[in-house]
């Protein structure tokens, strides 16, 4: 393809947009496997809380929860609310609550001060948890019930019906608790980890909004709907960035091929009889027609796969990576078994690939000298004969094209294979990882998005792998019918006849002889014709 590199040059700013659109095509792709991770994990287990910090609590809330805190814990989050005073018309409508009890609400703090509060509340709700645990465990043996019914799991609970009264009052025991309760549940709290840690948070945090008498189903709802709208605006964008692309690509694809008819067609006209004995006439048209055909269909492709897979592959693998390494081995695997079916089909296909543009070049060539010496060929009576030789050309060139369209057509459901089994596995090792609260449903989705999508960009790759190798053949082919030096030119500063002697034919000393002849044809040849 480097060979006839200097056609793409006019279109270098095209090719710079392109690769733009692909960078939005590619960055609005990615996102939507993250949305939809945050609509599972957020918009339906956590019914559309984003933060563990809540944005408002009760009173009796914030005093529940600070009994599990650190003094410095403590004092950086009461300074970061502000007390709303019971009865505040500007709260009452969203926070009922407010009507009758003074309320916290959470002031507008920066982002960093914010993960700060949410890791504070992340760890304090783990630490209430064990120690409401341990209360419900000693009011059970002091009431004399067995161990069944006795553990106390908020993550089991139904948030929507959870009775915060019930756990205030609880919470009134920890006082008259062993002093260090508190300490050794923080210690545990302490070493859970952070994911588990998160979804005990927003737990609480759902439950200190159903005690305002927020509408959980509304923000769940809302929080939805946001993100939904987002997801199809990103895809819309996405559509437009393909469309865009694919509109650039057609464009420079055809503006290529122009040229090269156009650079072909001069310099076969420039041929001389030895040009066109080296080539053949039949050669020339393959050339002319189907190699740039090739050309132009390489220039599509390229420019929407070649240049788009690498940009979403590394992409989706990033993103895959952020979201844990614990199931990147299955990923590889799947690449393993993606890259041997690869090197396969690229051992199998590639030679024959070679094979088929000279054998195009037969096909042209019997067709040339039927069609050319077709009264001749009825003359001798030799139809049948005729219709054999095309017949034996057809029959081998399409031989060569269905064993490379069994080849590729087996591909595609060995990749179709690999991709099922790879999700299935993924599904499988991320069931164990949400079991053991190392990770989300969301993410696992997320995951399953981002391991197709790197499976999506190795099978582009291998498609244009196997595509490459004849644009490859079709540009040497090419650019060997311009690079071929004319023997026959036309003087570069012409001598003009003598306008007296117009019709008069004069050889001077003429001699002429064929490559590699011994003799020569014609020998110092002088005549003159003179005109009528």
């Amino acid at each position: 393809m480097f060979k006839i590199k200097r056609f793409y040059k006019p279109f270098i700013l095209s090719l710079l947009l392109v690769l733009c659109l692909l960078g939005v095509q590619a960055v609005c792709d990615l996102s939507l496997p993250d949305l939809m991770s945050d609509i599972v994990n957020n918009g339906i287990q956590s019914k559309g809380v984003t933060n563990v910090a809540p944005e408002a609590i009760s009173a009796n809330g914030l005093n529940f929860m600070t009994l599990f805190m650190s003094n410095e814990d403590k004092d950086f989050v009461i300074q970061n609310y502000t007390i709303i005073s019971k009865g505040d018309t500007n709260y009452t409508s969203k926070y009922p609550l407010a009507e009758t009890e003074n309320i916290y609400v959470l002031k507008d703090i920066s982002q960093d001060d914010m993960n700060k509060m949410d890791d504070i509340f992340g760890l304090t709700s783990d630490t209430a948890l064990n120690v409401l645990q341990t209360v419900a465990q000693q009011k059970s043996e002091v009431g004399g019930q067995g161990s069944e019914g006795s553990s106390f799991d908020l993550t089991k609970m139904d948030t929507s019906n959870l009775d915060f009264s019930k756990i205030y009052a609880m919470g009134q025991m920890i006082p008259m608790m062993p002093p260090n309760t508190v300490t050794d549940a923080r210690e545990k709290a302490a070493n859970t980890d952070p994911m588990m840690k998160t979804q005990i948070g927003k737990v609480f945090t759902i439950g200190f909004y159903t005690d305002l008498g927020m509408d959980v189903g509304k923000i769940q709802s809302n929080y939805i709907t946001s993100v939904g709208l987002k997801m199809i605006g990103i895809t819309l964008l996405s559509a437009v960035a393909a469309i865009s692309v694919g509109f650039l690509a057609s464009r420079m694809a055809a503006g290529v091929a122009k040229s090269l008819r156009k650079n072909i067609f001069e310099k076969v006209e420039s041929f001389a009889n030895e040009e066109f004995d080296k080539f053949s006439t039949a050669s020339l048209i393959t050339r002319s027609t189907n190699d740039i055909t090739q050309i132009q269909q390489f220039t599509v492709m390229g420019t929407r796969m070649l240049l788009y897979s690498p940009i979403l592959g590394i992409g989706a693998l990033i993103m895959m990576l952020n979201k844990g390494t614990t199931m990147a081995w299955t990923l590889a695997l799947g690449i393993g078994a993606m890259i041997l079916l690869i090197a396969f089909a690229f051992k199998m296909v590639v030679p024959k690939i070679k094979i088929i543009q000279k054998l195009t070049d037969k096909i042209n060539l019997v067709t040339k000298e039927n069609l050319t010496g077709i009264m001749v060929t009825r003359a001798f009576g030799t139809q049948k004969y005729e219709e054999n030789r095309f017949n034996d050309v057809n029959l081998e060139t399409t031989g060569v094209n269905r064993f490379v369209g069994r080849v590729m057509g087996f591909m595609m459901p060995a990749f179709m294979l690999i991709m099922n089994l790879l999700s299935l596995l993924i599904v499988w090792v991320g069931a164990h990882a949400i079991a053991q609260s190392n990770m989300q449903v969301g993410d696992m989705m997320a995951f399953i998005q981002y391991a197709m999508q790197v499976i999506m960009a190795f099978l582009m790759i291998a498609m244009m792998f196997i595509v490459l190798p004849r644009a490859t053949v079709s540009a040497q082919r090419i650019d060997e019918v311009l690079k071929t030096p004319v023997k026959i030119k036309d003087p570069e500063d012409p001598r003009h006849f003598d306008e007296s002697k117009t019709g008069y034919v004069e050889f001077k000393h003429v001699s002429f002889s064929y490559d590699g002849a011994t003799e020569k044809v014609l020998d110092d040849i002088d005549f003159v014709a003179k005109p009528r």
